[in-house]
C-alpha cells in the first residue's frame, strides 16, 4: 500500500484500489460526502455542507458503479439518514462478491476515516455523537497519553489546533510481523505534513491545526485509544462528557 499527499489531497493505493480524499469528487469514482465525521451523501451532491469528499475507484475486479449500488445497499439497509442516487439498480449477481470483497479490504481504511457501514445506525447504545459549540473553543483540553504531553483547542466544528510545546510520542507501534498499520501510516502522514513544526526531540515549535480529535490522537501518539477520553478540561472533565450528544 501506498500514500501520498499532495495540496491537500490524500491519496491511498493498495490491493483494493485507489482511495482519494479531497476537497471535491473526483470523477469516476463512488464518492463518498463527510460533514466533520458524519457521512451526508453518496454519489449526489448534498444538500447541506460538507467537508470533505472520500473517493473510491476499487480494484479492476469490479466497477465504481458496482460499488455504488453496492454502499448504497448498506446505507439502506442500516437506515442511515444519507442521501443516495434514485432508482439504484442491483449488482450484478457475478459481481456481489468481488465487490464486497473490495469493500471489507477498504473497510480499516474506511473506518480509520471515519465511514462505518458495519452494523445499522442506533439512535442510542450506538457511537456516541459530539457536539461542537462557541464555548468549547476557549477550553484547553490536555492529555498525558502514552508519554505524551499537549494542550489542543477545538476551535470550530472541523478544526482542532494542538499547540506549541506539544510533546509527540516518538515511535509507532509495529504490528506482530513488524510491519505499520493503518493508523501509524496515516500517523505518519500527518507528520510530514507538518514536519515544519517538529523539532529533532518530537517537539512542536509552533501550533498545528488538524480536522479531528481522531487526527489528533494519530498525530501525538499514534491513535489506537478513543482520544475522546483523553482530552480533559482543566476540571478534569474529558471532551466526551462536555460534548456528547444524549
Amino acid at each position: 500500500m501506498s500514500t501520498t499527499f499532495d495540496h491537500d489531497t490524500l491519496t491511498v493505493t493498495g490491493d483494493f484500489g485507489t482511495v482519494i480524499v479531497a476537497a471535491s469528487p473526483v470523477a469516476g469514482a463512488t464518492t463518498l460526502y463527510d460533514n466533520a465525521g458524519t457521512l451526508v451523501a453518496l454519489d449526489v451532491t448534498p444538500t447541506g455542507s460538507y467537508t470533505r469528499t472520500i473517493n473510491l475507484l476499487p480494484a479492476s475486479t469490479t466497477e465504481a458503479t458496482y460499488l455504488t449500488r453496492y454502499l448504497a445497499g448498506l446505507i439502506q439497509t442500516s437506515k442511515r439518514k444519507v442521501a443516495v442516487p434514485a432508482d439504484l439498480k442491483r449488482v450484478p449477481s457475478n459481481y456481489v462478491k468481488p465487490t464486497a470483497a473490495v469493500w471489507t479490504a477498504m473497510t480499516p481504511l474506511m473506518t480509520l476515516l471515519g465511514i462505518d457501514l458495519t452494523a445499522p445506525a442506533k439512535p442510542a447504545g450506538g457511537k456516541p455523537r459530539h457536539s461542537w459549540r462557541k464555548a468549547i473553543a476557549t477550553v484547553p483540553f490536555t492529555t498525558t497519553y502514552e508519554g505524551t504531553q499537549a494542550t489542543v483547542y477545538w476551535v470550530s466544528r472541523s478544526a482542532m489546533v494542538i499547540k506549541a510545546g506539544a510533546q509527540l510520542k516518538a515511535e509507532a507501534p509495529l504490528n506482530a510481523d513488524g510491519t505499520l498499520g493503518f493508523s501509524a501510516r496515516f500517523a505518519q502522514q500527518l507528520r510530514s505534513e507538518h514536519a515544519a513544526a517538529i523539532d529533532a526531540n518530537w517537539r512542536l515549535t509552533t501550533d498545528v491545526k488538524l480536522k479531528s480529535v481522531n487526527e489528533v490522537g494519530l498525530f501525538l501518539y499514534f491513535g489506537g485509544t478513543n482520544s475522546w477520553l483523553h482530552l480533559f478540561d482543566p476540571a478534569g472533565h474529558t471532551l466526551h462528557e462536555l460534548t456528547v450528544v444524549a
